[in-house]
Parts: C-alpha cells; structure tokens; sequence
C-alpha cells in the first residue's frame, strides 16, 4: 500500500539556523510554497520546516524541536563526508559504526542539527566506492 515518503516535518526553534544547516551543510535546496511556508528538498523528498510554537495545523500531537531522529543515505564516501563535515566544523555524535538500513548494511555517521535533532548520514556498504 505505502509506496515511499513524501515529506516529513521538522519542528525548529530558529528558522534560518535551521535552513542554513541543512542548505549550507547537507546541501538540500530551500523551497518556498504557499503563504509563506518554506521546506528543504532532497531527491524526491522534502522536510517542511515549522517554527515551535507557530506550527502549521494539523499538527503532530507534541511538536518540539529536538525530537527528530532521522537516517539520511549520502551520495559519497564517509570518507568524503567526514572531510566535509571537518571543513564545516561539524562535531561528530558517533561513527562511523555499522547499522542497519531499509536495505541492508549501511554505515552511518552521527550529527546534530542546531536542534539538537538526532541526524544519521549513511552510506550503503555494497554501494560505497
């Protein structure tokens, strides 16, 4: 029945802290839709950003900034990644450690977002270079 995510919400205290990181260090293009909303779009995904306490309603039952636990797959090497993150200043959470993906082996790098969100950078171990 499901057949893929479309998008997801990211609940954040500081908007632009927020979009600068996700554009400026994952590289995901910021997108303005509606009245005034904005979102950060990747592939054929997007994460729709809500300010904390001004969120867009329906909304999730608790929506706080924080509580994001999210497995992002790169399209380079962890090795190139952690140079990337080196030159960004990006501390590392954890990693790399192995885990398991959707589809199999995967390993993954840990980040914080300016949140505090929980974000794993992947790399599937058969398709790495």
């Amino acid at each position: 029945m499901i057949s893929h995510l479309d998008h997801l919400v990211l609940t954040t205290r500081d908007v632009r802290s927020c979009l600068d990181f996700y554009s400026g260090i994952l590289g995901m293009e910021v997108i303005r839709f509606g009245e005034g909303r904005v979102a950060l779009q990747f592939g054929q995904q997007k994460i729709n950003i809500h300010e904390y306490g001004g969120e867009i309603k329906p909304r999730a039952h608790l929506p706080v900034p924080g509580s994001l636990d999210l497995c992002l797959i790169i399209s380079i090497s962890t090795e190139e990644l952690l140079a990337h993150l080196d030159i960004h200043g990006i501390g590392i959470a954890e990693g790399p450690v192995s885990r398991t993906g959707a589809r199999g082996e995967i390993q993954s790098v840990y980040i914080r977002d300016p949140d505090l969100n929980l974000i794993e950078l992947s790399v599937y171990i058969n398709e790495q270079s």
